[in-house]
Order: C-alpha cells, then structure tokens, then sequence
C-alpha cells in the first residue's frame, strides 16, 4: 500500500515537470500575464456519432475517416494536454476553439474529461454549419463573469439564411472589474482559392465590424479582444481595409482596431499555420487601441501575443523541410496528432 502511494506521488511528480518542461519549451519568456486568453483551431473535433442535420459522415466508424470511438478519445486527450502546458501554472482564463462539432465534445473535454477538476464553463450553441462545426468560448468563474452573450450569424449576400460558422460575441466583468468585450471568430476557408473565396471574409468583416462599431461607438474606452482563425493573413484586404485592423507599431487610439499578429508577418519559419511550405498567421489576436493605451486595470503591450509551440506539436516536415504542426490527419489518412494549426496566447497584465 505504502509502495502504491509513492508511486503515484512520484507518477504526478513526474508529470507537473514534464508539463513545466513544455511550458517553457512553448513560451519562450516563460512568463505568464495575470489575464490569460488563448485561441485554438483544433482540427475536426468530431465525436463519432451521426448527427442528421449535418455534413459528419467521414467521421464515423464506417466513414471515409474511419473515425471511432478509440480515436476521438484519442484527440481529446491531445486537446486537454495542449490547454493543461499552455495555461503554464495556471489555466487560461478564456479559451477561444473553433472546429469543434458539438456540445458533446465539449463536455467530454471540461465536464468529465482530464480538465473536469478546472472549474471551466462553456459558451456554445450548435452553428449553421454545412459540416457542423462551431467556435465556443470556455471561461474561468473566478475570473470572468459574463454579462451577455450574442451568436452573429453570417448571411452572405444573396442568401436568405446563414450557412457557416457564427461570430461569438461575449461581454463580462473581470475579477479586476474590466469590462471586457470578447469575439471568437473562423472566418470562411479559402476553399476555391484565396481571391475566389475572399468575399465571404470579407463579409465576415463587415458583420464584425458593425458590431465593433457599435460598441466603440458607446464607449470610446471598450477593452476589445477579437480571437480566431480568420483564413487570411493581417495584410490582406478582409482585415487591414475593411476591418480596419492597424498594425500595433502605429500610433494608438483607443477608439481604433490593432492586429498584434502584425508583428509576426514575414517572419521566415514563423506562423500559426503551414502551407506547401510556408508559415502563416492565419491565428490572431485582435484588441482595441485602449487595451494597448491602458485604460483599463487591464492591458497588453503589442508582444504579449506569443505563439505556443512545444515539440509535442511539431513534426518534421520532410516535404518542405523544417518542421510542420503534428496534425490530427494528412489527407484522409489519421496521424495521431494534435492539429493543423498551433495556439495562440495573449496575456494582458495588471497595473
């Protein structure tokens, strides 16, 4: 019995280094903010159940996928290890995910998966997708109380309803009493080609847009984070012309929009996501000028985003050389991953 209990405490033991080992391995600072956000494209988060409203037949057992029960356990552990090392010491106070399919697998992951004793609550309802996939908000009680919450659906022009993936807006109070205006976004896929497809982001923007203004135009002083995999980069059109997001290297104003993925643009070897060889940003993290002019108790500098990038996620790229993200699949076939994109952390501090 004695043998038994020092074998467990050497087994958590072991794991507290190896997770610290990935903290620092992932943040190359090591240095956490007292406000931790992070956003994360998680690759095909499916159960492996059949939903009749939706485009999920190859992620079934008899699908093109072959995707079972074993496998979606499988990702879901992987998806509880990569939250667990980003939170460093502590969780992340908000999460951001998008490409996850339902409130099943949600609950699987905080409710009774490995993150059960986190005390995380969820923000989600099930979008208007084709495929079925959805973006949610997971929040920390203690740290975030929200206020409101609003699911903008996307309709394209022409269209009468809405067929993709809505905008997440979500209002709440702070533990240091900041009101915080939070949207977690995934924009339309350039499937079809990146000038082909770029109407529907910038469709997207526009929504979103209308919405910032709204608030801005109330509160010049709104602490604005906007979150998401937004399927283009912080210099094409859909968000340096009509979304109007600066890069943080220029004058601020509170009432403005600046992209802190600016900073890591054409940066050789470096990005959230990996095309026929090239790293991109197509992760990023958006705040408005008075979270940067710290007019709240909160605030961020313009290179509190970083990228979390521990070895775990990587692979090698034997392709393109170098190394790619350790992805859930190649094509249809399964390889055991984490997935296509890497996380994104901002960290806003305290005065």
């Amino acid at each position: 019995m004695k043998f038994s209990l020092i074998l467990i405490i050497c087994l958590f033991l072991c794991a507290r280094i190896s997770l610290a080992q990935s903290v620092i391995d992932g943040l190359e600072e090591g240095i956490r903010g007292d406000f931790r956000l992070m956003f994360y494209n998680v690759e095909n988060f499916f159960d492996c159940f059949d939903d009749s409203l939706t485009l999920d037949n190859e992620f079934l057992p008899r699908g093109e996928r072959n995707w079972t029960w074993e496998k979606y356990q499988k990702k879901s552990q992987k998806v509880a290890k990569v939250i667990l090392a980003a939170g460093g010491w502590e969780f992340p106070d908000l999460i951001g995910l998008c490409e996850v399919e339902n409130r099943f697998v949600l609950d699987g992951l905080f409710k009774i998966g490995y993150l059960n004793k986190a005390g995380y609550q969820i923000i989600h309802r099930e979008s208007p997708d084709r495929r079925g996939i959805d973006v949610a908000l997971i929040y920390q009680p203690e740290t975030f109380h929200p206020i409101d919450t609003t699911f903008i659906k996307l309709i394209y022009e022409g269209d009468s309803i809405s067929t993709t993936r809505e905008i997440l807006y979500v209002k709440g109070k702070t533990n240091t009493d900041d009101t915080l205006h939070i949207f977690v976004n995934h924009w339309p896929s350039r499937w079809g080609g990146q000038l082909e497809s770029e109407n529907r982001r910038i469709s997207a923007s526009h929504l979103l847009k209308g919405k910032v203004s709204e608030i801005v135009n109330h509160n010049g002083n709104a602490l604005i984070v906007i979150m998401g995999d937004f399927n283009d980069y912080p210099d094409n059109r859909s968000l340096q012309t009509e979304l109007n997001a600066l890069s943080p290297e220029k004058e601020i104003c509170d009432n403005k929009l600046y992209n802190l993925a600016y900073l890591f643009l054409n940066k050789t070897g470096i990005g959230s996501h990996k095309y026929q060889g090239k790293w991109g940003m197509l992760d990023q993290f958006i705040v408005s000028g008075a979270l940067l002019n710290k007019s709240g108790f909160l605030y961020c500098d313009p290179d509190n985003m970083s990228l979390f990038k521990p070895e775990f996620l990587l692979e090698t790229d034997n392709t393109y050389f170098g190394e790619k993200p350790f992805r859930s699949f190649v094509g249809y076939k399964f390889n055991d991953g984490f997935s296509d994109h890497l996380p994104i952390i901002l960290d806003l501090w305290r005065k």
